[in-house]
């Protein structure tokens, strides 16, 4: 069965890369949710005015890839414990959050915290948003496919290769190899 999920954590270049590469995922589309603003622009979002950030909304088949394990990867490729920030990128462009689509994504994305919290994966508690799905506002179109586009350009190379590297290690059941 095909479904949609959406996941903001940080920079959408990171989360649109590393989601690419997991077998299920048949699409994967960088763009901004959770704000007040129509249609916004990148310029707009990444100036903190719109309430926006930047998430990707995932086109998957649940029959290859579950969301528990969608989730599960969310979770360990970036930081959400921190609040309006991953690495040097700050503002709550960059926020953790997770927007659902009905009450069971809801409570698999509760399960899958608490089970983080009591594994003592962070040391930090998890401020991830989690908001019903809204308005998904899809990016520029120099936005889509960008790591594989700018894979040897400076923040790609030092900070989205590494979470590549790592989706292979730890999800190999899950990963596309290139």
């Amino acid at each position: 069965m095909i479904k949609k999920a959406y996941f903001a954590g940080g920079c959408f270049w990171c989360t649109e890369s590393v989601f690419q590469r997991v077998k299920g995922v048949i699409e994967v589309t960088p763009g901004y949710m959770g704000g007040h603003v129509k249609n916004p622009a990148y310029r707009e979002v990444c100036n903190g005015i719109t309430g926006h950030t930047e998430t990707i909304k995932i086109t998957y088949d649940q029959d290859i890839v579950p969301y528990s394990s969608l989730l599960e990867i969310f979770f360990l490729f970036h930081d959400p414990t921190t609040l309006n920030r991953q690495g040097n990128d700050i503002g709550t462009q960059y926020r953790s959050a997770i927007f659902y689509n009905n009450l069971e994504e809801k409570n698999q994305i509760h399960a899958c915290i608490d089970q983080f919290e009591k594994d003592k994966i962070y040391s930090d508690p998890i401020v991830t948003e989690i908001n019903i799905e809204c308005p998904f506002y899809p990016a520029e179109v120099e936005h889509h496919n960008y790591y594989n586009r700018n894979s040897e350009q400076p923040y790609c190379h030092y900070v989205i290769t590494p979470k590549i590297k790592k989706l292979e290690s730890l999800f190999k059941q899950y990963t596309i190899l290139e």
